[in-house]
């Protein structure tokens, strides 16, 4: 069976090569059109529904994933993972399970990680056994290949769910309390500085669209990625796209660059879809001399956690320690960390305030999740008030 279809697909690809107008096709609309009239041309007789599956499997094995492609158009697939051409799993709704579907060997998964990433003018061989890739639709794609590991090609795909979703919705998935959404509201509205933390898959990039997308409408916005992922809803934002070198090692625009170029654009806030790196040193130079209302996302677990790794990136830009915690201190106000509850849902988990302690920068909790159950629930630590700095502090007591 196999043979056979491999005998099918070497025929299609060479008839899809260039259709009869002289064109190829593209996209996977055209690709299955241009299928369905090959496997006409071919003589392939099958009733009408087993014709159409025909068409929509061959297709995916011409132009997309091969059989990842029906993954990902399950619902709630966020991850697909390949751990050799025999095991693939997903995660379905925030559960990991693992799939019934396999390749026919290490060199279809390769092949299947070659087109994904061909559009994006990517490459993977034995001399750079690994990509990271952003596809056309928004997916990143990490592959890695022999000699780099053992058990056949390895590959993780990252869907990316771009709805704005209102803080109506949030609420109902018990992702943000109400109290919370309240919270948060408000932090934005006062232009603080929101740091927005978590591990991989919990959600910042969601939260941090929601917040993007409350800044006031007559707020110039200056949004800065490594690759487009967030899109708020808010009237005059500006887009900033980070590059990686050619392979000549020439040409890299980093995030720490844009951040200085953002400054020269006249805004009123500067939101970075996350920091990684040196380039906290930049974010930090920019809040400090008075773009307040800047938000940024971090991979850590905790508010105390996500002070600890800004720390070291900013450290490793060569600052000295006590500029870095002077800056860390003075310019950060909220950090909000996210998390996955024990049925997969994913959520706030803390929020915590940054304060100066002892010389050092401090997170000091301020609302902390109990449960997951019905809408969530937490245990505030004090509500927000403004000083008479204009600056929002924690108090003692909680109003209802």
């Amino acid at each position: 069976m196999v043979a056979e279809r491999e005998e099918l697909l070497g025929r299609l690809r060479s008839r899809l090569a260039q259709d009869a107008d002289g064109t190829v096709p593209h996209g996977p609309a055209e690709v299955r059109a241009a299928v369905a009239r090959a496997l006409r041309e071919e003589g392939v007789a099958l009733p009408e529904d087993r014709f159409a599956d025909a068409v929509r499997t061959l297709a995916d094995h011409l132009a997309g994933m091969g059989p990842l492609e029906e993954l990902l158009r399950r619902p709630g697939v966020t991850d697909v993972m390949v751990n050799g051409p025999d095991e693939v799993w997903i995660e379905q709704h925030g559960v990991l399970q693992r799939t019934e579907v396999t390749f026919d060997s290490a060199a279809a998964v390769l092949d299947a990680v070659r087109r994904a990433v061909g559009p994006t003018g990517a490459r993977i061989d034995r001399t750079k056994p690994w990509v990271d890739a952003r596809l056309p639709d928004g997916s990143r794609l990490h592959a890695v290949i022999a000699p780099v590991c053992a058990d056949g090609p390895l590959v993780t795909l990252r869907r990316f769910d771009a709805r704005l979703l209102p803080w109506a919705s949030l609420v109902a998935s018990a992702a943000v309390p109400d109290e919370v959404a309240d919270l948060l509201r408000q932090a934005v509205a006062e232009r603080e500085c929101i740091v927005v933390c978590g591990r991989t898959g919990t959600g910042k990039t969601t939260l941090l669209q929601r917040l993007v997308t409350d800044v006031g409408e007559d707020e110039r916005v200056v949004l800065i990625e490594d690759a487009p992922e967030l899109q708020p809803e808010t009237p005059h934002l500006v887009r900033l796209e980070a590059h990686p070198a050619s392979a000549e090692g020439t040409g890299a625009v980093t995030i720490a660059d844009l951040v200085r170029q953002a400054l020269r654009m006249r805004p009123d806030r500067i939101v970075v879809g996350e920091v990684r790196g040196v380039e906290l040193a930049d974010v930090l130079q920019a809040l400090v001399t008075g773009h307040e209302g800047c938000m940024t996302t971090v991979h850590a677990r905790s508010g105390a956690q996500a002070l600890v790794r800004m720390e070291g990136m900013a450290l490793q830009a060569g600052l000295p320690v006590q500029a870095v915690h002077a800056q860390l201190g003075s310019a950060l106000d909220l950090v909000v960390a996210l998390d996955r509850g024990p049925g997969g849902q994913r959520g706030v988990v803390e929020i915590a305030r940054v304060s100066m302690a002892g010389g050092r920068p401090a997170a000091e909790p301020i609302w902390q999740r109990t449960s997951w159950a019905g809408g969530g629930s937490g245990s505030p630590r004090g509500p927000l008030a403004v000083d008479d700095r204009g600056r929002r502090t924690a108090s003692e007591g909680m109003a209802a």
